[in-house]
């Protein structure tokens, strides 16, 4: 539903009581809906633990890969549609960590998988250029200068 508030205040963007706002259009229009709370379920959680998990490897990745996991970010516009937001970095390596997981479910385990288990069983990965050579990532121009290793 619409939201218009008191005392000249346009929109709001968060939660509030039993609502959540967001904020739309360059900030001309508020919109609310009840505030929804997600039940736990097995799926949540094994995706929460994979995702903790990844988040620990990635503080354990090299600067020079963060750096060109960045700039694969910003090359990798060209493949989001108009209007809609360009994931970062991060986002990018964790759905490429998925499908690597998806490629071989019975040896890559992301709730268990180590940064040490990445530098043994992660060549098609190891960095960005043979990401996407070997379909991880989506291929965009450039990406084959970004050669720096996890």
């Amino acid at each position: 539903m619409k939201v218009n508030f008191k005392y000249g205040i346009r929109t709001y963007s968060g939660s509030m009581d039993e609502m959540t706002y967001g904020s739309y259009r360059k900030n001309t229009i508020c919109i609310g809906r009840k505030k929804v709370i997600p039940r736990i379920t097995e799926n949540n959680t094994l995706i929460g633990s994979k995702t903790k998990n990844l988040a620990a490897i990635y503080a354990s990745i090299s600067g020079n890969y963060k750096q060109e996991l960045k700039q694969y970010a910003q090359l990798n516009i060209v493949n989001v549609p108009k209007g809609n937001m360009p994931p970062n970095g991060f986002a990018l390596w964790v759905k490429m960590m998925f499908k690597f997981e998806k490629s071989d479910p019975e040896h890559i385990d992301l709730t268990t998988l180590t940064y040490t288990d990445l530098q043994t069983v992660g060549d098609s990965i190891i960095s960005i250029a043979s990401a996407v050579t070997n379909g991880f990532l989506e291929k965009v121009p450039g990406a084959e200068t970004l050669t720096a290793n996890m």
